[in-house]
């Protein structure tokens, strides 16, 4: 017997036994299973090195038939034990794998998470923080898994394998979104939430896109990397097939918002949503590398920059709306106008993004200062602020109210200014110069609204060259008129009467400051009067006995 007919006899002795195994199916011995198909796959390749073999026709046909029937068992396998132990990841497991500073209070999730647990000031630890992603499949299972898709590829079967891995993962992926409270909104569902319910959502987004990133779609590249182990064409690819429709939904919700209508207050949301994006940045882009994921990486990088835009087109309207804002509301008082609260209240929490700002000033503008760009934008924001103030002053029919008003309103913002960062950025010039300006509007109140009564004081017109209608004054007077000083202190009765009136219904509400005015008008007033007395007491004590003897 020839040699080659021997190892052909060897073969196909062979083959009976690796036939039974093949039909009795991988369920209960998957490691024969594949054992059987290697032999199988030997048998092959030894029909197709020894075509002069005689009678190898029709084994070689039987024996490819029986290795198409493994396949088809093993694909069901793989799709079988996949699809068992895939299943939705329940809220409650993902929190658990959080850092404790980033887990909800107990009980709650999706819209009814804490918000405290989401916003703005926990970026900082949460980008410091270690995340342990679940296992998203029993790790006894993957090397089982391995094994089957190593066995399909080699027989061809790339294809079969990505389509039931996509099948099975990707809703599963979509299901744990779901189950956490990820939705699908669209640019008008959005524009119709109250602003309330809009942004309970999206510091819930926030939250979502930090579980996503760190857990689900890190655990999945896991699962895909020990899976496809050896196999490059299908371990990106698969990656990308199953997170396709998870990243369009957490995706589409933040493209909603960045081209919904800009509002004042969606800057702050807007900038936490930048901020998210940026801190996941690396990790996206280690996650999805690869050419296969290239538009997913590309859709989350897009909405980085469409936030940076939207945030930076609020902030011009921002500035706009303060300065040609209309508001009605009456500060019949002169005190601090509501929208100057308003404005530096806003200003102030924009200093709690300070680093935020200074980044998306360096990449969407390319600014090399971005300590400049801050505090430029931070002082057009004030200069349109002053310039409604202005155009509000003129509003009181009474000039001294008029300087009250910016008098109150510039010393508010000044005074905010000083006891909070903006101070650094702004710089010293800029305080003080604000200050003169208050106390310009200080000493204008002043004169305005003293001016008439300090001229009831004056010696002006009292006194007369003649002596008949006069009175000696023991030295202190000569030719004073008895009727005009009686008729000064009159006026200047019914004056001070009339203004305290008016003026009482005023307000400064600041302490210092307001301490600071009557003392001002005290030392213009006071001696004053007190020269007024001394000048012309005689007189009015002659004035005042004579009307007691009436």
């Amino acid at each position: 017997m020839q040699k080659g007919e021997g190892i052909g006899q060897s073969a196909c002795c062979k083959l009976p036994k690796a036939e039974a195994k093949v039909l009795k199916g991988p369920h209960e011995d998957l490691e024969s299973y594949l054992e059987a198909i290697d032999q199988l796959r030997s048998i092959i390749r030894y029909f197709g090195n020894c075509k002069g073999f005689r009678n190898n026709e029709g084994v070689a046909s039987h024996v490819n038939s029986l290795l198409g029937k493994a396949v088809l068992k093993l694909e069901e396998e793989f799709k079988q034990l996949l699809s068992s132990y895939s299943k939705p990841v329940e809220p409650d497991r993902l929190f658990e794998c959080l850092p404790n500073s980033m887990r909800p209070s107990s009980g709650s999730h999706g819209d009814q998470a804490d918000p405290a647990a989401k916003s703005h000031g926990d970026s900082k630890t949460a980008e410091n923080a270690v995340y342990t992603p679940p296992a998203l499949i029993p790790p006894r299972i993957l090397p089982l898994l391995h094994n089957l898709a190593q066995q399909m590829v080699q027989t061809g079967h790339h294809q079969q394998i990505l389509k039931i891995y996509r099948d099975t993962r990707a809703s599963v992926l979509e299901q744990s979104l779901r189950k956490l409270g990820v939705e699908k909104l669209s640019k008008e569902d959005v524009q119709k939430m109250q602003w309330e319910v809009l942004e309970a959502k999206i510091g819930n987004w926030i939250h979502f896109m930090r579980i996503a990133v760190k857990l689900l779609f890190a655990g999945e590249r896991k699962v895909c990397d020990q899976m496809f182990e050896g196999i490059d064409s299908l371990r990106d690819q698969s990656f990308a097939d199953v997170t396709a429709s998870s990243v369009e939904l957490l995706l589409s919700f933040g493209d909603a918002i960045a081209k919904s209508k800009r509002s004042p207050e969606k800057l702050f949301v807007l900038l936490d949503m930048y901020e998210i994006m940026r801190e996941l940045h690396s990790e996206i882009e280690l996650l999805f590398s690869g050419k296969a994921c290239a538009d997913m990486r590309e859709a989350a990088f897009g909405l980085t920059k469409r936030l940076a835009q939207t945030a930076q087109e609020t902030f011009g309207d921002f500035e706009e709306a303060v300065e040609k804002d209309a508001t009605k509301t009456a500060v019949a008082d002169g005190t601090v106008h509501p929208l100057t609260s308003y404005v530096i209240n806003y200003v102030k929490f924009l200093f709690d993004y300070q680093s935020t700002l200074k980044q998306l000033f360096q990449e969407f503008e390319k600014a090399e200062n971005a300590n400049s760009q801050l505090a430029n934008v931070t002082m057009r924001i004030m200069q349109a602020l002053q310039t409604n103030l202005d155009g509000k002053s003129k509003q009181y029919k009474d000039p001294a109210l008029t300087h009250l008003f910016l008098m109150n309103n510039i010393h508010y913002i000044v005074r905010s200014v000083r006891r909070s960062e903006a101070k650094d950025l702004l710089g010293d010039d800029w305080v003080q110069r604000h200050r003169r300006v208050v106390q310009q509007h200080a000493n204008q109140y002043k004169r305005i609204a003293w001016a008439k009564i300090l001229q009831s004081l004056s010696t002006q017109g009292l006194t007369s060259s003649g002596g008949g209608s006069g009175v000696a004054d023991g030295g202190n007077s000569s030719g004073v008129s008895r009727g005009l000083i009686k008729d000064r202190l009159k006026i200047f009765n019914v004056q001070f009467e009339e203004l305290h009136q008016r003026q009482s219904q005023w307000t400064v509400p600041d302490t210092e400051l307001r301490e600071s005015l009557r003392l001002a008008v005290a030392e213009v007033l006071l001696p004053a009067y007190r020269s007024f007395v001394k000048r012309f007491g005689y007189v009015l004590l002659c004035l005042l006995n004579a009307m007691s003897k009436k």
